[in-house]
């Protein structure tokens, strides 16, 4: 049963401010992972204190330098039930986590974060693992090692 939309509203509306797509099918997931080129950042967002007070503000201190995933999305788990289980589906091997936050690289994984890397640091450390994710991995394939 997925949670009432006036709990997940606030969390949402987080991440739309930031520019955030939100992915709330499994054909926005799909189109969204199979379609676009270059680095695509998903997030799994969720409702809970981790994603509230360390996941959110370290994603969004992440975003303000450059290099950034050319595509930022996320999928609300509780919620988009059928588009979570979707993206978890381009995740694997990792199990099931919420929240999490992945990087794919035209269309393959390249990096995960999932909650026990989350829930236990805070929210500038998860923004300098993100940013270091960026320098690795969103960077044009032309100035590639």
């Amino acid at each position: 049963m997925p949670y009432p939309e006036e709990w997940v509203r606030p969390a949402r509306e987080e991440l739309i401010r930031l520019g955030v797509q939100e992915l709330s099918t499994p054909e926005d997931v799909d189109k969204a992972l199979k379609e676009t080129s270059g680095t695509i950042m998903v997030v799994v967002n969720s409702i809970c204190g981790c994603a509230a007070g360390k996941a959110r503000p370290g994603i969004a201190r992440a975003l303000q330098e450059e290099p950034r995933p050319d595509l930022v999305t996320t999928v609300f788990a509780g919620q988009d039930v059928e588009a979570t289980t979707r993206a978890r589906e381009y995740f694997l091997p990792y199990p099931p986590s919420s929240p999490s936050i992945a990087l794919l690289r035209d269309g393959k994984l390249v990096y995960m974060m999932q909650r026990h890397q989350i829930e236990s640091r805070e929210s500038d450390a998860i923004a300098g693992d993100l940013r270091e994710a960026f320098q690795e991995y969103c960077q044009p394939i032309s100035e590639e090692k």
